[in-house]
């Protein structure tokens, strides 16, 4: 799992810092979730999730408001000194002058945000579970097809970036060629996106480099999409037998995620953007409820029947 540094945090969600003293670049997130220490401000402390952010809300504070000083403060000093990775303030309320000595003294970096306690709970929790989610690279082409995130697999040489690069010639978006880093956000979603170091970038052999952005324009590129299929380029073999109905999915597995998949043999003259785009299309009918290979099967169904009778 990856981690996010405290001083990401404060400036994807543009927060204040309180301790500007301590040194934000070097506490690390590796938790996506936050927690609310409604409990934990009574003195309860069992099933602590000490490793995530702590958001002190409005009702939070409330109840601390109705404590004594002493009392406010040994709780506080109980909860900072819990090695909490940073409290975090909603609504823009300002942490009491114990709280920030505390956080002084633990290291424990504070931080006031202007958004609903709800509101920035959600947004954390959004940004951290992208930010920290599994992550692996495979070789392949990430592209954008009528909004479907289409990933083309293949071996070396088969035909990968010519086919995107005609993909973003008829007005799709490249998101990755060569090196696709694959996030799983979700049980359902997989996020693809290019390196830093290659984004907007294709290789064509026998031509070099090409830069995408600056030959076709900002609207030819994206940093990121879901991955929604997968086509597999493989050189035709006659003795294999390939799918001609399409009645039911393949699949296969990304971190423990299933995603539809095609496997296209290749053979000279085939116009391997279409096959994409028609691809594409497909998928989209088929989450809209319509399969077409379903509504042949039935029609030859009724056709076999009506004979019968």
């Amino acid at each position: 799992m990856y981690g996010v540094t405290i001083k990401e945090l404060i400036k994807k969600m543009d927060l204040k810092n309180m301790t500007p003293e301590l040194d934000t670049d070097k506490i690390v997130l590796v938790h996506p979730d936050v927690n609310r220490p409604a409990l934990q401000l009574t003195g309860f402390f069992d099933h602590f999730d000490k490793e995530r952010v702590q958001v002190i809300g409005y009702v939070e504070q409330a109840y601390l408001n109705t404590l004594t000083s002493d009392r406010r403060r040994y709780v506080y000093d109980k909860l900072i000194s819990s090695k909490i990775p940073c409290l975090l303030y909603s609504r823009g309320m300002e942490p009491d002058e114990c709280v920030l000595e505390l956080c002084n003294y633990y290291g424990v970096p504070c931080m006031v945000s202007k958004k609903t306690t709800s509101d920035l709970m959600a947004e954390v929790i959004r940004w951290l579970k992208v930010k920290l989610a599994p992550m692996i690279s495979i070789h392949g082409v990430l592209v954008d097809v009528f909004g479907e995130g289409v990933l083309i697999m293949g071996e070396s040489g088969i035909g990968k970036s010519e086919a995107a690069l005609e993909l973003i010639k008829r007005g799709h978006r490249l998101v990755s060629d060569d090196v696709v880093e694959i996030k799983r956000v979700s049980d359902e979603t997989l996020i693809g996106s290019a390196p830093d170091i290659t984004r907007h970038f294709i290789e064509l052999r026998g031509i070099g480099i090409i830069d995408v952005k600056t030959l076709f324009g900002v609207e030819s590129v994206k940093n990121t999409q879901s991955i929604d299929m997968v086509i597999k380029l493989e050189e035709w073999d006659k003795d294999k037998e390939y799918d001609r109905l399409g009645m039911e999915d393949q699949y296969t597995e990304f971190l423990g995620n299933k995603v539809v998949c095609h496997s296209i043999p290749i053979r000279p003259g085939r116009n391997l953007a279409v096959i994409v785009e028609s691809a594409a299309v497909n998928y989209r009918q088929k989450k809209m409820g319509y399969n077409a290979a379903r509504e042949l099967y039935n029609r030859v169904q009724a056709n076999l029947a009506a004979k019968n009778d």
